[in-house]
C-alpha cells in the first residue's frame, strides 16, 4: 500500500539525514497512473462494459491498490449485481485487493468494517451506506488516516461533505418521478385519467437514499384524483414486502396500484395478490409498479405479473474504479455521479432487451 511504502521511505530519510547532519532529498514523484476517461457521461447499463474489461491499475510502488468495500449486504437480487460488479472489477488482474465485508442491512456493522480498513491501511473506503445519518465521526477517522472515502449507491446526510471524496449511484428522485409520470401516461391511455385511483406503496428500509428519493419523487407526481392509501417499509425483501401486501390486502378491497420502492418487494406483493385470490399486472385489476429492473423483473413483467421496472443501475465497480484512477493521477472528480438509467414495460420487446442486459 502506498502509505507504508511512504512510512518506510520517510522512516530511511530519517536516518540517512540522522547519519549526514543535514540537508534532505526527495525522490522523485512516480508517473501517473493512466488517465480515465471521463466521468460525466455513464455508459447506458445495458451498454456498459463488463467489469472485466476496465483498464489494469497499480499502484506507483507496484502493489495492488487495496480497497475496502463497506457493502449493505445481499437483500436483493439488485445487491447481488452490484457485490458482484464490485468483486468482478477490483482483482488482483486489474492491479486492486479488494476486501468485501457484508454488513447485513446494520449500520454498526458497517462503522465496524470501516474502522477494520483504517487499521489495515486501505488505499480507499468504499460505502453503501444503509441509511444516510450516523456516520460524521468514523468518518472523521477515515479523513484523519488519509483514505479517501467514495459512496456507492446511497448517500450520506452529513454536516462536512469533504469527509467523502464522492458519490455514484442512480438519481432516487427521477426515478420515482419518472414512475409517477408513466402511470399518469398508462391510465390516460387507458381512459381512466379522471378515475380515482388508490395507491398503496411499499418503501425500502426507511432512511435509505434509495427510499426517501423514490417516496419524494413519486410524490412530487401525483394527481389530485390519486389516494395514496397507505405507505410501509417492505425493508427491500421479497418476505417482508409479501407481508406488508398481505396486511394492505386486508385493509383494502379495492388496491389499483402498488408501487414497489424495489423488484423483490415487487415479487413477494404479486405472491400476497395471488394469493387473494386478485390479480395484477397488464391483464390484471392492479397495476404494479417497481424499481431496479434486475432480471427477474423482465421475467415478471414477460409472465404477465409486472407492468413496469423503472431502472437502478447497479454496475457501479468499472466508474469506482476509474474514478479511483483519476485520484491516482492527482485529477479532480466530480462530487456527484449518476448513472445512466432507464425504465422498462410490458409494451416493449422485452426478451431481447433482457437477452442484451448484464444484469
Amino acid at each position: 500500500m502506498k502509505r507504508k511504502v511512504l512510512s518506510a521511505l520517510l522512516s530511511v530519510a530519517m536516518v540517512a539525514t540522522m547519519l549526514v547532519g543535514c540537508g534532505s532529498s526527495s525522490e522523485p514523484a512516480a508517473a501517473p497512473a493512466e488517465e480515465a476517461a471521463p466521468a460525466e457521461e455513464a455508459a447506458p447499463a445495458e451498454e456498459a462494459a463488463p467489469a472485466e474489461e476496465a483498464a489494469p491499475a497499480e499502484a506507483a510502488d507496484g502493489d495492488l491498490i487495496v480497497v475496502g468495500y463497506a457493502q449493505v449486504g445481499a437483500e436483493s437480487d439488485w445487491r447481488t449485481a452490484n457485490t458482484e460488479s464490485f468483486k468482478s472489477t477490483f482483482t488482483e488482474e486489474n492491479g486492486y485487493q479488494l476486501i468485501f465485508d457484508d454488513a447485513q442491512q446494520k449500520q454498526e456493522n458497517q462503522i465496524k468494517a470501516i474502522r477494520s480498513f483504517i487499521q489495515q491501511e486501505v488505499d480507499y473506503i468504499v460505502v453503501a451506506p444503509v441509511v444516510e445519518t450516523g456516520w460524521e465521526t468514523v468518518l472523521e477517522e477515515a479523513k484523519e488516516a488519509g483514505i479517501p472515502v467514495i459512496l456507492s449507491d446511497r448517500m450520506m446526510d452529513v454536516s462536512d461533505d469533504s469527509l467523502y471524496t464522492c458519490w455514484v449511484g442512480g438519481n432516487f428522485v427521477k426515478e420515482g418521478q419518472d414512475a409517477a409520470k408513466w402511470l399518469a401516461d398508462k391510465l390516460e391511455a387507458d381512459g381512466r385519467g379522471d378515475e380515482e385511483i388508490n395507491i398503496v406503496t411499499l418503501q425500502g428500509t426507511i432512511g435509505a437514499s434509495a427510499q426517501v428519493g423514490r417516496t419524494e419523487g413519486f410524490a412530487e407526481g401525483m394527481q389530485d384524483n390519486w389516494n395514496m392509501l397507505a405507505m410501509q417499509t417492505g425493508e427491500f425483501t421479497q418476505s417482508k414486502g409479501q407481508e406488508v401486501m398481505e396486511s394492505f390486502l386486508k385493509q383494502y378491497d379495492d388496491i389499483d396500484v402498488v408501487v414497489c420502492e424495489n423488484d423483490n418487494m415487487a415479487f413477494g406483493a404479486i405472491d400476497a395478490i395471488k394469493a387473494a385470490g386478485k390479480t395484477c399486472g397488464p391483464e390484471g385489476d392492479i397495476i404494479i409498479i417497481s424499481f431496479d429492473a434486475v432480471s427477474a423483473a423482465f421475467d415478471s413483467m414477460i409472465a404477465g405479473d409486472m407492468n413496469a421496472s423503472f431502472e437502478c443501475n447497479p454496475l457501479h465497480g468499472p466508474r469506482v474504479a476509474e474514478i479511483i484512477q483519476k485520484l491516482e493521477a492527482g485529477e479532480s472528480v466530480d462530487k456527484v455521479q449518476y448513472v445512466d438509467e432507464a425504465y422498462f414495460d410490458t409494451t416493449m420487446d422485452l426478451k431481447a432487451i433482457q437477452a442484451e442486459r448484464l444484469y
